[in-house]
């Protein structure tokens, strides 16, 4: 096959499957922060007057913000595809991180896991016991 018709055919089919790749990753990350914090105890809150939407507006899309109204502190993630704030206190902001953690923890663990088992069974690339000059 010619060399230039294959670099332009696959050069573009890469960038795709990358890009594919970033906005999954994206998509997953926004999907677990959303279920972390439902299972914290944020209840989510649809704007429905004028102050509301223009509040909701002016938030930073899927980030969890920290803001203070009349002594009261509360945290609210904007989900803007959905068109909802989810909106906690202090208590469950603070359950929120511990969910967090836990889950970096646990994904770490099942790393550590998975390394160990892969360097039992010999994985140690080209240059290890069974690689290509061993």
């Amino acid at each position: 096959m010619n060399t230039k018709l294959l670099r332009s055919v696959v050069a573009p089919l890469a960038a795709l499957f990358a890009l594919t790749g970033i906005v999954g990753c994206a998509t997953t990350e926004h999907a677990n922060t959303k279920s972390l914090l439902t299972q914290a105890g944020f209840h989510t809150l649809t704007p429905s007057t004028a102050k509301q939407k223009e509040v909701w507006a002016l938030l930073p899309a899927n980030k969890v913000e920290r803001a203070t109204v009349k002594g009261k502190t509360f945290y609210v993630f904007k989900d803007e595809a959905a068109g909802v704030a989810y909106v906690g206190h202090e208590v469950e902001y603070q359950r929120y991180r511990e969910l967090a953690i836990q889950q970096k923890v646990a994904q770490d663990y099942y790393m550590a896991v998975e390394m160990d088992r892969m360097w039992a069974q010999g994985w140690y690339g080209a240059w290890g016991p069974r690689g290509l000059y061993w």
